[in-house]
């Protein structure tokens, strides 16, 4: 009589899922603690306070050029 034959048991092995970023996290936390129109007027608002940025930069530059263009160096005879 003969043994059946053994075959190996695979192990399979898992890599430990990747940490979430910073922002998955918080973004997670958010979804839990605030509700959906909460999120959205938070989400809105920051996109109000980029754009201001975005145009006080402009500002910046458009004032940077108008006194450059005004001073007597820049202007040809």
């Amino acid at each position: 009589m003969q043994a059946a034959p053994v075959t190996p048991l695979r192990t399979t092995t898992t890599r430990p899922a990747a940490w979430p970023s910073v922002t998955g996290a918080l973004r997670a936390v958010e979804s839990v603690l605030l509700r959906s129109g909460q999120r959205t007027a938070r989400r809105n608002a920051w996109t109000s306070v980029l754009e201001d940025r975005r145009r006080a930069q402009d500002r910046v530059e458009a004032q940077a050029v108008l006194e450059a263009a005004a001073t007597p160096d820049s202007q040809t005879s």
